[in-house]
């Protein structure tokens, strides 16, 4: 069976635009044409291009490679340690959750499936 495509959201598109034009922007300001930074981070110009205009449909560690490569901060953070420390946080929250999220009895029965 086929991928199935699925609309983008308003903010995702947005998002995906505002970072596609950081990265074109963060390019040229390195003086680098798209060819060479395709071939830095092991993807095609066409890929790159996608990537630049915002295309939903590029693998988002793609997307991070390319703005890594530029120096374009991801989440905000310039510093390579300060992303590893963020990313630490959150694997401290995510290991206080519970391993399973029962949906209550009352919301299965009214058909709120999620």
């Amino acid at each position: 069976m086929g991928r199935r495509k699925i609309g983008l959201t308003r903010n995702a598109e947005d998002a995906l635009a505002v970072l596609g034009q950081q990265i074109r922007l963060a390019r040229a300001s390195r003086g680098l044409t798209a060819e060479q930074l395709a071939g830095s981070a092991g993807i095609s110009p066409t890929t790159l291009s996608a990537i630049e205009n915002g295309k939903g449909a590029t693998s988002i560690g793609n997307v991070f490679n390319v703005a890594t490569i530029v120096g374009v901060p991801l989440f905000g953070v310039d510093d390579p340690s300060e992303l590893i420390a963020l990313r630490r946080r959150g694997e401290e929250r995510l290991a206080l959750l519970p391993s399973r999220v029962d949906q209550p009895r009352g919301d299965r029965e009214r058909g709120l499936d999620f």
